[in-house]
């Protein structure tokens, strides 16, 4: 078999699809979040803590030197409210995805059908075997 045989029918079978459109639609899932978390969620959580913009939140080991046009010399900054912002898409990203599952896995519950009952004669040897039991010394 050739290796373009086989990476044929690698990508062919349906976990391999099936991841492939998963992670399709996580990317745009992703974006639709960050969306929600910088546009939707920041803003009001920047009013209530007094208008505080978390995406701005640095600590300035060394500021930024443009005094001399020639030698620039760049700020080195540890930016702690990006971070923060990640974390909370991510937080939402994963509540999202778990909600996602949680309803999935009840939608599937219900799909199982109960088992269906015993035909009647093997329900009759059921309860003949019961009784021979229950007669037993």
């Amino acid at each position: 078999m050739s290796m373009l045989q086989e990476f044929k029918a690698f990508a062919m079978r349906g976990n391999v699809m099936d991841m492939a459109i998963g992670i399709v639609i996580g990317a745009a899932f992703g974006k639709i979040v960050t969306s929600l978390v910088e546009d939707v969620i920041m803003p009001p959580i920047g009013w209530i803590t007094g208008g505080i913009d978390f995406s701005s939140l640095k600590w300035v080991i060394r500021p930024a030197d443009v005094s001399d046009p020639a030698h620039k010399v760049a700020e080195i900054a540890i930016n702690y409210g990006i971070f923060i912002n990640t974390i909370i898409t991510f937080l939402i990203i994963a509540f999202s995805i778990f909600m996602v599952i949680k309803a999935m896995n009840r939608m599937q519950k219900k799909e199982e059908a109960a088992p269906a009952p015993p035909p009647a004669d093997v329900a009759l040897l059921t309860e003949i075997r019961d009784l021979l039991k229950s007669n037993k010394p």
